[in-house]
């Protein structure tokens, strides 16, 4: 793995509902909403000088629209009618009767580890630590990550990926394994300062769903304060239909999750006491859909657990 320290910055890049999405993300239909969740980085020496200082360096310059969410929550209702589900009064997904209830599920894991031959390689206990943090972190979502495969590839380009790039197409076209069900992860060297990215779920197989991350961001990285494993964490609520907490600000639908107290802007560093929005609760800094430290994620919300479980019932299960 390079040596450099990556600085994380977390933004959405989609087009959805007749929006482009910006120059150089990659288009991924989600049942006919084209939609991408890259973590954006930058990694001057004049941030990472002032970084401590400010608590973060992070920027948000492509969130989604009010009406890109909208969008995308109009095709989940519809995905989950086609398949049956009708919403209980606490956002459950239900079919009549009372069944359909979520069953716990084990999510298939396949790790591709790129490397260009001398940087890039991982251990098995390198993977196994992250696995280890996943299982920590969606522990009482009902979801859990199971290794079914690893391989290892050596491409210089394929290394250093762009986010979006005929690189990136050809990694995936390649190396993706499974159905839509299964998680593949790639691990490479990101260029343009991309700490990872993400797709949404769709209905559809696609070959480029998954889940790409910063090889230097795992447990025991170099990428501090980003290297206890929850790049991984945060990318995997957006494969499984999370929001950022703070998307729509103060005002709107924010992130369709009713328990995450609206926050205007992302919060860096660990800012304990936060609170941007006159709605009761503080800004919700330590959950993992923030762009907080590594080290003040800890929590995913009961409401955040019940969009993933519809999003797994209405795409993935």
């Amino acid at each position: 793995m390079s040596a450099r320290a990556r600085l994380a910055l977390s933004a959405l890049l989609l087009a959805a509902a007749g929006v482009a999405a910006p120059a150089g993300a990659q288009a991924v239909t989600m049942a006919g909403t084209d939609s991408v969740a890259p973590e954006c980085a930058t990694h001057t020496d004049s941030v990472n000088a002032g970084r401590a200082a400010a608590g973060g360096n992070r920027k948000d310059p492509h969130e989604l629209t009010a009406a890109q969410t909208r969008a995308m929550e109009a095709d989940l209702s519809r995905a989950l009618a086609a398949k049956g589900y009708t919403k209980a009064p606490n956002g459950e997904a239900r079919k009549p009767g009372g069944g359909g209830a979520f069953a716990a599920a084990t999510v298939k894991v396949y790790w591709h580890v790129i490397t260009d031959g001398t940087n890039g390689k991982l251990t098995s206990s390198d993977i196994s630590g992250q696995l280890n943090v996943l299982n920590s972190a969606y522990s009482s979502s009902g979801f859990s990550f199971a290794l079914a495969g690893t391989d290892t590839t050596t491409n210089s380009q394929w290394y250093n990926l762009r986010n979006g790039s005929k690189q990136e197409r050809d990694m995936k076209r390649t190396l993706r394994k499974g159905t839509m069900a299964d998680l593949n992860i790639y691990s490479a060297n990101l260029q343009g300062g991309l700490l990872g990215w993400a797709t949404f779920p769709k209905s559809s197989y696609d070959a480029m769903d998954g889940v790409v991350i910063l090889d230097e961001s795992i447990p025991g990285g170099s990428a501090a304060p980003y290297n206890q494993g929850d790049t991984a964490t945060h990318e995997i609520g957006h494969w499984l239909g999370l929001y950022h907490t703070f998307q729509g600000g103060c005002t709107g639908s924010g992130d369709y999750v009713g328990d995450t107290p609206a926050e205007a802007s992302a919060a860096y560093g660990c800012p304990t006491g936060r609170d941007t929005c006159s709605a009761a609760g503080l800004d919700p800094i330590k959950n993992f859909m923030d762009y907080t430290d590594d080290a003040c994620m800890n929590t995913f919300s009961s409401g955040q657990q019940v969009r993933m479980q519809n999003s797994w019932a209405a795409y993935r299960g």
